[in-house]
């Protein structure tokens, strides 16, 4: 398909759109998928039909509208009303009310504050466009960034913009992009180079790059095709956890559906250029989120990290230049392509460019995905978009970056959410998961949480991780169990040092993160479990002396 052919059909798509009076879509992502929302649809289906309404009323399949904890989930384009929570004897009031708005107990109006405070970029088309069919992708604009890229954009210009947007690596550890690239495009290039999509997402509670390949595949597939082309790449991988299934499908038939277009295979678009995609499935081991063991997965190996350097930019997969950018960098490309790396930059903050998809979970009002700018502070991101608090209880402390990030108290509710200051008081970015605890949560239980979820985690390879992990745990569990004492808490604090700087890969040297935050915030939480025996909380089991006692006679 050349350029003007894609210019031809996104016309005819929105014309044909524009036929209809009304629009409702339906959110078929995986959490409104469990909630039956196919029923929903069907419902619908049948009610405008009895109707007689065909012609009138578009009813669509849709990605994650972001509402994940209301679904099933309707949008009703005309109205901007959203309709959460409902069920497919609601399809008859849906209808009806198409001209207007319904009663309040059924709708989320687009311009409240989860929807109003956020700034979409990523998530521009998520909710909006049906996943499983390309025509919508194009009907909103979609590969004509690429193609004006392998056509009038040489690869040093499209890396020179990635690199003025300001992008960071969205998948952690926050790396300019524009510079990866750049190191993958000098490198050896008398052999083939590949791209990684690096989809294993793994931490608990984040499940941001599952509803960007649910919700909007060919945006990501685009962004691999304009790296590659950037690169000099012509082959590529998309590493996806088997966890995943929808995800999967909905990857499976994108790329189908590309290659069928001409958008992704050989001589793209009628240009020289050509890249083919394959996916890869990960059996859901977190250390293969690294570089390194993702790579070795790749290739049919056990996911173990390496040491570094050598990079894979310089030495990746089959001892060839690799690039590789998680589910979220790539889906930045495309935009960045279209509007300008300038554009790009003028969000965020000076350091942190742009937006982030941030998941929220635990103990808030609003369970869902947002994607605001970088910089907006957590106090905005949990009372505004996220509702506050539930059942009357208080905000205690959150949770960012997984078992790799740290446990951030309420005095910095007031902090702006970008790299370095997430860092500066102990804890990561991540990937954009966010867990919101209440007073009902015990701060030692959460670490040990974490910390067992790094122990069972530990590909082994490595002494320090691999030990260390299992001894950190240990000492936990001996905290809330009440039978610690103050030299156990000093000997946490010296396994956490060497685990930090002794482990081979990230997952080793981060996973004392969880236990050191806590320590640094709620250390009074500590040494009540070890000199009072007892769980400020009410959560641990033991919160008297006499169990206590009986514990130290057994282990004695």
């Amino acid at each position: 398909m050349t350029r003007e052919e894609l210019r031809e059909l996104r016309e005819a798509e929105q014309k044909r759109k524009q036929k209809y009076k009304h629009t409702v879509n339906v959110c078929m992502a995986s959490g409104c998928i469990s909630l039956r929302s196919d029923k929903v649809k069907e419902a619908l289906d049948k009610e405008i039909a009895g109707r007689g309404l065909e012609d009138e009323v578009l009813v669509k399949r849709v990605g994650c509208v972001g509402l994940c904890s209301k679904g099933p989930i309707a949008l009703a384009e005309s109205t901007r009303i959203v309709y959460d929570g409902i069920t497919p004897e609601d399809a008859k009031t849906i209808i009806k009310n198409l001209d207007k708005a319904p009663s309040k107990a059924l709708r989320e109006p687009m311009e409240a504050p989860f929807f109003r405070r956020q700034q979409k970029i990523v998530l521009e088309h998520s909710g909006l466009i049906d996943p499983e069919r390309i025509e919508d992708y194009i009907a909103v604009g979609g590969y004509e960034p690429m193609l004006d890229a392998l056509i009038d954009i040489s690869p040093a210009e499209i890396i020179n913009q990635i690199a003025r947007s300001g992008l960071r690596g969205r998948g952690g550890a926050g790396y300019p992009t524009g510079l990866k690239w750049s190191t993958v495009a000098k490198a050896d290039g008398s052999g083939d180079k590949y791209v990684i999509c690096n989809a294993d997402e793994g931490d608990p509670g984040a499940y941001m790059d599952r509803s960007i390949m649910e919700s909007t595949p060919h945006q990501m597939i685009e962004g691999m095709v304009i790296g590659a082309y950037a690169v000099g790449a012509n082959h590529g991988f998309i590493y996806v956890r088997a966890e995943y299934p929808l995800a999967i499908e909905r990857l499976k038939t994108a790329i189908k559906q590309a290659e069928k277009m001409g958008l992704l295979g050989s001589n793209i678009g009628g240009t020289r250029f050509s890249f083919d995609i394959q996916l890869r499935y990960g059996a859901g081991a977190y250390v293969t989120g690294e570089e390194t063991a993702l790579i070795s997965s790749v290739e049919g190996n056990r996911g173990l990290p390496r040491p570094r350097p050598p990079f894979p930019a310089e030495r990746g997969l089959r001892g060839r230049p690799t690039l590789i950018n998680n589910v979220e960098t790539f889906a930045n490309i495309a935009p960045i392509i279209r509007n300008g790396g300038d554009w790009f930059a003028s969000i965020g903050t000076e350091k942190s460019k742009g937006t982030k998809v941030f998941s929220l979970a635990g103990k808030i009002n609003t369970v869902g995905l947002i994607e605001v700018p970088l910089g907006i502070t957590l106090r905005e991101i949990i009372y505004e978009l996220g509702g506050g608090i539930p059942e009357g209880h208080t905000f205690k402390a959150v949770q960012t970056g997984g078992p790799s990030g740290g446990t951030i108290p309420e005095e910095h509710l007031d902090l702006p959410v970008d790299y370095e200051s997430l860092m500066k008081i102990g804890s990561i970015m991540g990937s954009g998961g966010m867990i919101i605890m209440d007073e009902t949560s015990c701060m030692v239980d959460v670490a040990k949480y974490f910390m067992g979820f790094s122990k069972s985690e530990a590909c082994g390879k490595c002494i320090p991780c691999r030990v260390g992990t299992v001894q950190m745990h240990g000492i936990l569990e001996r905290i809330t169990d009440g039978a610690a004492t103050m030299d156990d808490l000093a000997l946490l604090e010296d396994l956490c040092d060497l685990a930090r700087h002794a482990s081979l890969c990230g997952l080793g040297q981060s996973a004392p993160n969880p236990v050191l935050s806590t320590l640094h915030y709620f250390r009074d939480e500590y040494i009540a479990h070890i000199e009072e025996k007892r769980c400020p909380a009410g959560v641990c089991k033991l919160q008297h002396t006499g169990e206590y006692e009986e514990i130290l006679e057994v282990r004695e």
